[in-house]
């Protein structure tokens, strides 16, 4: 079967492997809920099936079968209902399982620009400096960025493929494919050997959403894979989330309208455990630079700000700009030259250098 098949997930459900394997191999009675051309191609294709091969040759390659039931399997992929994997083939040594149950998949797309290249690369990478497994599909773009990032990091990651893990595709990846499977696992859910196509991409992408706790979008037009993927998790209740890009890009027009339909925006690492980690690992708020004339008093705020910035002032008209009185403002402004922001000048008083330049670091008026 291919995979999301949700008439022969239900089958599994109902009959047991056993019993669809002896309907479709000898029986050949048609299970319900199928026509008969198409169920006529089923038994024709069980027909050519050869599993002890696949099994070998996996072996072979060092690939491993898991399937539903094993302690191996990932519980997130059961959410899947009927289109769940019939199991799914795993390269690498470190347990699937464990390391579905801190992931999050960072996806996007394949003709992404330098910005997806470097956010997704970062990103990945700070997520695994901070412990959590990078998941993504193993193509080109923001995938294979997302990959390297958590590689560089010296983190986990998972490729998901659309094809057996023992050939990897695309072929331009394929020594970035070997050594995701040194250092962490490469799945799929198809045998050794087999080929991608256009609506295997398709179905691999919620695999994806349902191994993780979130899935994020770094780039994406409007018609891309990734947005499938994003999709997904959101159908099975995960956390969505999306980098912003700029406005004047196709490839982020996509993400820009899954933040309107509801996905969360997201800049950093931070951003994304805050909403998939636990209760309590909050991002730090965003603060602007805190410069030294933000911890005067807001009266001796209001004095400085009074004082022109290219001559001296009486007490009087300072006072006046700062709606207070004469021997008020005049305490405040020795406040004020005990600290090095202004100076007196006859009967004046005057900004000195450091006052000038605090101000000129400071937010801009609205």
């Amino acid at each position: 079967m291919e995979p999301g098949d949700e008439a022969g997930g239900r089958w599994l459900r109902e009959f047991g492997v056993a019993e669809v394997v002896r309907r479709l191999r000898e029986d050949g009675r048609r299970l319900p809920g199928v026509s008969g051309k198409r169920w006529a191609g089923l038994v024709a294709r069980a027909a050519r099936a050869e599993p002890e091969r696949d099994l070998e040759v996996a072996r072979n390659a060092g690939v491993r079968f898991v399937c539903p039931g094993d302690a191996e399997w990932p519980g997130g992929l059961d959410d899947l209902g009927d289109a769940r994997p019939t199991g799914l083939w795993v390269r690498g040594s470190p347990s699937l399982r464990m390391w579905a149950l801190g992931s999050v998949s960072v996806v996007g797309a394949r003709a992404c620009t330098e910005y997806g290249t470097h956010v997704a690369a970062t990103l990945a990478a700070e997520l695994a400096e901070r412990g959590w497994v990078v998941v993504s599909g193993g193509a080109y773009g923001i995938d294979g960025a997302a990959h390297r990032g958590a590689l560089a990091a010296g983190g986990a990651t998972v490729a998901v493929l659309a094809c057996g893990v023992d050939r990897p595709y695309p072929r331009g990846h394929t020594a970035l494919i070997d050594r995701i499977a040194e250092q962490g696992l490469v799945v799929g859910e198809l045998p050794p050997g087999d080929h991608p196509t256009p609506s295997r991409f398709v179905l691999r992408n919620r695999v994806i959403a349902a191994l993780t706790r979130g899935t994020v979008v770094v780039e994406a037009a409007c018609r891309s894979g990734s947005l499938v993927t994003a999709r997904a998790a959101e159908r099975l209740g995960r956390f969505t989330m999306g980098v912003p890009g700029p406005v004047t890009s196709s490839l982020s027009a996509g993400v820009h309208e899954l933040l309107r339909g509801g996905a969360t925006l997201v800049t950093d690492a931070a951003d994304v455990i805050e909403l998939v980690g636990d209760m309590g690992e909050l991002a730090p708020p965003r603060r602007g630079p805190v410069l030294p004339r933000d911890l005067l008093d807001p009266a001796a705020r209001a004095v400085l700000a009074a004082l022109p910035g290219s001559r001296p002032a009486g007490a009087g008209e300072i006072a006046r700009g700062a709606r207070t009185t004469p021997d008020d403002a005049i305490a405040r402004l020795y406040e004020l030259r005990a600290l090095g922001y202004v100076e007196r000048h006859g009967d004046g008083w005057k900004l000195t250098r450091q006052a000038l330049i605090s101000a000129r670091g400071g937010p801009v008026p609205c």
